[in-house]
């Protein structure tokens, strides 16, 4: 419904071309770039940073055709002089040979500083063959050191005629790139906008360090906190037997990939079981709007995904739409897409609307079980824990016996206020029988 506007990354009298980047805003969800609709030259802002904006409300005033009479700043004069020699650079053969040989990797969204490059800015880049670790040295003119068109330009024309040397680049053994341990890691302390959430924290030197929320850290908590406020929350477990699936996926992990081009992980196995007992208990895939209660037939499964190691990135919820059609196959690309994506800051809005039940896998952090908060405004969470082997008393024709299994602790938080503990218990018990009952023979 509306969103904050972060950062102008054009000035009053630049010319734009269409999609090309005009600003940054922020949503209760995600950061994200707004490109320009037309081609033009941009004269007026009306909305500055840091003020909210209604979705529909204009922001900008562009003047295209013969109206883009607007007195040019200095930038746009700059970039006007330095337009020829990037399309002089940007073409040939040698420009090509360049890029094969010298880009050391993709430029990337974010680089390892904390410092925003835009689209323009690393089409540049890996058009010039200048790798992450380049882009990265260059000091940028704009807010918080954020390397400009015009930076990137300057860099490039230095660099041919020798008067800037690239930074050498070593690989590790994993393949990808480390910084030379000559050169000292950069910070950036100068910006507080940390994306999905992250504190950037470290031990204090003092008695007592304040630490200032960012956006969307202060979104986190108050949507946690309102999730609170809005459901009556309880929480189920269930212990759960996950041999058959453990010894299943070990058989075929291989050619699952050489079959789905994506790894196989537990995650869409324990989708795949959610979707057919919501099926059965459609309640649970449901919301609550005062005195109705919204049933939907679709089943969109967010996928909570902590960024950053140890989830010091912050946490953020892609949902895959329409799950209920998706096969096992099917679901495990979407999971794939969607934490790579997430890890590489590349979604969109229209990844993180729409969820209708949740997903949050605090197994993956070497966690038993937890009570995880209810995503308003849906009225369920799921939660799965770490997998161990545990000695456990099983029934067989001979008897009791006490043989070594996977066990998981299953859990699922839901809204008191339509869904009974009887519902809850029942759904979250038939989750166990479906993953319990997984068929150890069935083909990929």
């Amino acid at each position: 419904m509306e969103g904050e506007v972060l950062e102008w990354l054009k000035s009053v009298g630049d010319e734009v071309e269409v999609d090309e980047p005009l600003l940054e805003i922020a949503t209760d969800k995600v950061d994200t770039e707004v490109p320009s609709p037309e081609a033009g030259t941009l004269v007026e802002i009306l909305v500055k940073a840091g003020e909210t904006i209604e979705v529909g409300q204009p922001i900008a005033i562009i003047a295209t055709g013969k109206a883009a009479t607007a007195p040019e700043s200095k930038s746009s004069e700059t970039e006007k002089a330095a337009k020829p020699m990037q399309e002089a650079s940007g073409n040939g053969a040698e420009t090509k040979e360049a890029v094969e040989e010298t880009a050391g990797s993709e430029p990337q969204r974010m680089g390892s500083d904390g410092r925003f490059f835009s689209p323009l800015v690393r089409s540049i880049a890996k058009e010039e063959g200048i790798s992450q670790e380049e882009l990265e040295s260059i000091e940028g003119s704009g807010k918080d050191g954020r390397v400009a068109k015009n930076d990137i330009l300057k860099y490039v024309e230095d660099k041919k005629a020798g008067k800037v040397k690239a930074p050498a680049a070593s690989t590790s053994k994993s393949g990808g790139l480390v910084k030379p341990a000559s050169e000292p890691e950069k910070t950036d302390k100068s910006s507080d906008r940390i994306s999905a959430g992250e504190l950037n924290v470290s031990r204090p030197q003092e008695n007592v360090e304040i630490v200032k929320m960012d956006r969307m850290r202060k979104m986190i908590a108050e949507h946690m906190v309102r999730s609170q406020r809005t459901s009556a929350h309880v929480s189920t477990f269930s212990e759960v037997d996950v041999t058959k699936i453990v010894n299943w996926r070990n058989a075929n992990k291989k050619k699952f990939e050489e079959h789905a081009g994506v790894r196989l992980t537990f995650t869409p196995i324990f989708i795949e079981a959610f979707i057919k007992a919501i099926g059965e208990y459609p309640l649970i895939n449901s919301s609550v709007d005062g005195e109705n209660i919204i049933l939907k037939k679709d089943i969109n499964f967010g996928i909570a995904v902590a960024l950053g190691e140890g989830g010091k990135g912050g946490l953020i919820v892609p949902v895959i739409k329409k799950a209920q059609d998706k096969n096992l196959v099917g679901i495990a690309k979407a999971v794939n897409e969607l934490a790579i994506k997430a890890r590489n800051k590349e979604l969109s809005p229209d990844d993180l609307v729409g969820g209708t039940i949740t997903l949050t896998n605090y197994g993956s952090v070497g966690n038993l079980m937890g009570t995880p908060i209810i995503n308003q405004p849906q009225v369920a969470i799921l939660g799965t824990g770490v997998i161990e082997k545990k000695p456990v008393v099983i029934e067989t024709d001979q008897g009791d016996m006490i043989a070594i299994r996977h066990i998981m602790f299953l859990t699922m938080s839901y809204d008191h206020r339509i869904i009974d503990g009887a519902h809850g218990g029942a759904f979250t018990s038939r989750v166990k029988e479906l993953l319990e009952g997984f068929d150890p023979n069935r083909a990929i």
